[in-house]
């Protein structure tokens, strides 16, 4: 069992960059991929990026390609997702999300941060 923790939402206007962190605790050595996900206000969640803990290979949803950059801080048992040139279309509860070595879900989930990005 894993718990994740995000911070860095806020409100910044367009044009504008915010950096959310997730803090990973508990069984991090079971934890192959940390990703973020978002949902904006009556829409699904969606997929943003993902990272291997062991690698740092990275993955990026089209519409974030250039924009966002998503890195881990393993001796800190972090993730980040650097969003630059944000959007009103950005704004969104963020989440960081786990996947374990030998499942295909990602099963452990923060509780969100907010961004909100104005126009």
């Amino acid at each position: 069992q894993v718990q994740l923790v995000e911070s860095g939402g806020g409100l910044v206007q367009a044009g504008g960059s915010l950096r959310l962190s997730c803090v990973v605790s508990g069984r991090t050595s079971s934890v192959y991929t940390m990703g973020w996900f978002r949902q904006a206000p009556g829409k699904e969640r969606e997929f943003v990026a993902a990272i291997t803990r062991t690698d740092g290979n990275a993955h990026y949803t089209d519409f974030v390609k250039g924009r966002f950059t998503i890195s881990r801080d393993n001796p800190k048992n972090t993730v980040y997702l650097q969003m630059n040139s944000l959007a009103p279309e950005d704004t969104a509860v963020y989440y960081c999300a786990a996947q374990r070595f030998g499942t295909r879900n990602y099963d452990s989930w923060g509780q969100g941060t907010q961004v909100t990005v104005s126009s």
